[in-house]
């Protein structure tokens, strides 16, 4: 019988960083046809205006995003808010030349329907984007769009008129504190940092 020999977590190779590359002159029609035809979950695709990005994301990038949607979600139970999460969820705007997959989305107060958008989306900036996140997000009118970059969030609101101001709160979320919740985001001890959270919140 041949031994198995295991790894021990310190031995196994360092995390490969996260790896995008980006393609013009795309028809939304070729656009589609790639994001049906390549949908895996270890890759994005972003498309505005004939440009196509795809991205690979690093796993601190998917840790990140993860622990935040748990934090965000536990908030929300923990206070009684109709927060309904919607997760990677592919949106299209074939008159706006727009697709997109936020690393996590929601809607508050409300169901997201068959072509609606959510109220928030959630990215991750791990490695600097090739295409602008507000300027596609713009282009579906997203009305707030949270940036953790640099260990710590940047919000975004939406003007009537397009285009995103740089706020300190969010409007569908005013008393949610992001400086205490960007303290538990690059945790990988999930289940210790959410009950630490829950603490500080009540």
């Amino acid at each position: 019988m041949a031994a198995i020999a295991w790894s021990r977590p310190r031995d196994l190779p360092a995390t490969p960083p996260e790896q995008a590359m980006v393609i013009y002159g795309v028809s939304w029609k070729d656009y589609v046809i790639l994001r049906e035809a390549l949908d895996t979950p270890g890759l994005r695709m972003t498309y505005c205006e004939g440009v196509l990005e795809l991205m690979s994301p690093s796993r601190n990038h998917e840790l990140w995003k993860k622990t935040t949607a748990r934090l965000l979600e536990t908030y929300a139970f923990l206070l009684r808010l109709p927060l309904v999460g919607y997760g990677s969820t592919t949106f299209r705007n074939e008159a706006k030349e727009r697709g997109v997959e936020p690393d996590e989305c929601w809607r508050v107060g409300s169901l997201m329907r068959d072509g609606e958008i959510p109220d928030i989306v959630l990215e991750v900036i791990y490695a600097s984007p090739i295409l602008d996140k507000l300027h596609v997000y713009d282009g579906l009118a997203i009305p707030e769009v949270w940036l953790w970059k640099d260990g710590a969030f940047e919000l975004h609101r939406r003007r009537d008129a397009g285009g995103y101001d740089r706020v300190e709160r969010s409007a569908l979320l005013p008393q949610l504190d992001f400086a205490l919740v960007g303290r538990f985001v690059t945790r990988e001890d999930q289940d210790v940092a959410l009950r630490e959270f829950a603490d500080a919140v009540l």
